[in-house]
């Protein structure tokens, strides 16, 4: 039984900077494609990055471009999220989700594992 176990979530000001986790385990880490994926309220699931799986090349939407960075430690099972100068507008649930498979993927039908999805509040 695979598992996506996020953290780090919380409450930060604008301006400021929180570092997502993402801990895998059930399967071999290196299969997946990894993804973060946000909610706000009243909205739909929406992509902000991804991870491949092999060379690790990144992709982001583009209101995260330059603030977020996506990494992943394959010896510890663990994608992060580094989110610098968040703003009011990055304030959501964030999800954590896996796909097998070598190319990323935006859309969230794509993934087949997801996290419980942990909150981030940006306060202005």
């Amino acid at each position: 039984q695979v598992q996506l176990v996020e953290s780090g979530g919380g409450l930060v000001q604008a301006g400021g900077s929180l570092r997502l986790s993402c801990a895998v385990s059930g399967r071999t880490f290196n299969v997946y494609t990894m993804g973060w994926f946000r909610q706000a309220p009243g909205k739909e699931r929406e992509f902000v990055a991804a991870i491949t799986r092999g060379s690790g090349s990144t992709y982001y939407t583009d209101s995260v471009k330059g603030r977020f960075t996506i990494s992943r430690d394959n010896a510890k099972n663990t994608v992060y999220l580094q989110m610098n100068n968040l703003n009011p507008e990055d304030t959501a649930v964030y999800y954590c989700a896996a796909r097998v498979g070598t190319f990323y993927r935006t859309a969230a039908d794509d993934y087949d594992k997801w996290g419980q999805g942990i909150q981030v509040t940006v306060s202005s």
